[in-house]
């Protein structure tokens, strides 16, 4: 008996040392994970918004009027140009993949269409649904107008069309659903 519990306190030892280290290293990576991600999604809004200097994200009771209750939004930044005039919006947006969850940033302009696309995060099939972040895919989203519902086909020749990915229809779907989800934020709550 003596010997159990000896060996269960060696362990309770081992298991403590190692959370502490966890503990620590988490304290110490956390800030620069942080600002990692910051500049990403900083990057990120530039690229999907080219027109915009500056960004002010919309504050938490603006952004809950527009988005009500979806919570797919994240959260939703307007975008001024150098003569401090709104070009855009910028939306963050969170979407059920096939690989978990897939984060993206979308940018509509004033004039209703879409800037960009970019794929912040994801969990998908490396050579299949994560070809999600590739030019060909995130580029056919770009000049599509906001007036009407997106489709993904393999061959897109309609406004309405974008580039669907071969063998990956979970992850266009996503993708496809999260920009139309925008789409009707930006038509019900933030065209003029």
């Amino acid at each position: 008996m003596n010997e159990v519990l000896k060996l269960g306190l060696i362990l309770f030892i081992i298991t403590a040392v190692s959370a502490s280290v966890l503990a620590v290293s988490n304290d110490i990576t956390a800030p620069r994970i942080e600002e990692a991600d910051r500049k990403a999604n900083d990057l990120a809004k530039q690229e999907v918004l080219e027109d915009a200097q500056d960004f002010n994200m919309l504050d938490e009771g603006r952004l809950k009027e527009v988005i009500g209750s979806n919570t797919n939004i994240v959260e939703i930044n307007e975008g001024y140009n150098k003569e401090e005039q709104l070009v855009g919006y910028t939306f963050k947006t969170k979407v059920k993949g096939y690989g978990g969850e897939i984060e993206l940033i979308a940018g509509v302009s004033t004039e209703g269409k879409v800037t960009g696309i970019s794929i912040l995060n994801h969990g998908e099939t490396p050579g299949l649904g994560a070809n999600a972040t590739e030019t060909y895919f995130t580029d056919s989203f770009k000049d599509k107008s906001v007036d009407n519902q997106l489709a993904a086909v393999k061959d897109p020749k309609g406004d309405n069309e974008v580039q669907a990915l071969t063998s990956a229809t979970i992850t266009t779907t996503a993708v496809v659903d999260g920009v139309n989800i925008v789409r009707e934020i930006y038509n019900s709550k933030l065209a003029n």
